[in-house]
């Protein structure tokens, strides 16, 4: 293949883009706004970047020493689920609003596909602390997110939901940790919630139903007397009820359904050319960006991605995930 060339001075501009010198030139890759205040950017090349972003993908620019080199559009994948777990959380009540550090453009494209109630777009990485404060002076606020730039939102929410497969700043800052990367069990989990709480309340009340009802009873009202084996009878029905009653959330819908689903759901994949942990990222990205891939676990040393299926993955799109990202497949179990 051809030859890297020497990449040195390499800086990351938070919110926008990177620079480095490549084999002795300044180079500068980010947004539009960021680009053109180093090089000149005509008319069709921005509406060719307008396009791209209504189109859900985000543009990047490229310059080298004032001279535009060109733009790439890169885009996330909406998971399959994604659509339906914004319409069931939207069905409780719930208000949901996608916060993100694309363009305006980009996010709202993205955000019609997936249904969500608001946008709030390019929003820089310390900016979204302070948008879930916004949000807060409306209500109690729920953050769900997955990376190092997620820690302070999550901290800041009423609750914090990370997704398990995110940074471990990101775990360590949530309230809850989602074993999957899916939305999908972010509506289970709020609906699990309501249904504990719920349960909680119905608990309450048969413990003290048989209290308020033969406590009276026991104290002589209205005559009668009662015999102490019937009170305590009663006491320990009282005790069976309350247990029954919370041992229903076992039966929870939900729960039962991913686990007849997770049940023999899973593959490896063998792959050869993975170096060290930023290779590990690049093929995890990948395989959970495909429909039905609730997360993958991905290993440089042992050369295997262990994926975990919620439905049929066909055995060549696994293969041209990772293959696209430079790795080679040797075989598929």
């Amino acid at each position: 293949g051809a030859a890297l060339p020497e990449v040195t001075g390499f800086s990351a501009l938070s919110g926008s883009g990177v620079t480095a010198v490549v084999a002795g030139r300044a180079m500068h890759g980010g947004s539009m706004a960021y680009i053109s205040t180093l090089a000149p950017v005509d008319n069709v090349l921005a509406e060719r970047a307008d396009a791209l972003a209504k189109a859900g993908k985000t543009p990047l620019f490229f310059e080298e020493d004032g001279r535009l080199l060109g733009i790439i559009a890169v885009a996330d994948v909406i998971k399959s689920d994604s659509p339906e777990a914004v319409a069931q959380m939207r069905s409780m009540g719930i208000e949901v609003v996608m916060l993100t550090g694309d363009n305006e453009a980009t996010a709202r494209a993205i955000g019609s596909q997936v249904g969500v109630d608001d946008v709030i777009a390019g929003v820089l990485p310390d900016g979204k602390e302070k948008a879930i404060r916004d949000l807060q002076e409306k209500g109690k606020v729920a953050m769900v997110g997955d990376g190092i730039n997620d820690a302070p939102a999550l901290t800041r929410a009423d609750i914090g939901i990370a997704i398990g497969a995110g940074a471990d700043v990101a775990v360590d800052s949530a309230d809850i940790v989602l074993m999957n990367s899916t939305l999908a069990d972010v509506a289970k989990a709020i609906d699990l919630s309501r249904r504990t709480l719920r349960n909680i309340h119905e608990n309450l009340f048969w413990a003290f139903f048989y209290n308020l009802i033969c406590i009276p009873l026991a104290a002589g009202l209205f005559g009668w007397k009662m015999n102490p084996m019937i009170g305590a009878a009663a006491m320990s029905l009282s005790s069976f009820t309350v247990c029954m009653n919370a041992l229903r959330l076992n039966l929870y819908g939900a729960k039962n359904e991913n686990k007849k689903r997770s049940k023999n759901m899973k593959k490896t994949v063998n792959i050869e050319g993975m170096m060290c942990p930023h290779c590990e990222a690049n093929v995890k990205k990948a395989l959970e960006a495909l429909a039905n891939v609730a997360s993958a676990e991905v290993s440089h040393k042992a050369g295997t991605a262990i994926l975990s299926l919620s439905g049929d993955v066909d055995d060549a799109a696994i293969k041209k995930a990772v293959e696209d990202k430079g790795y080679k497949v040797v075989s598929i179990q």
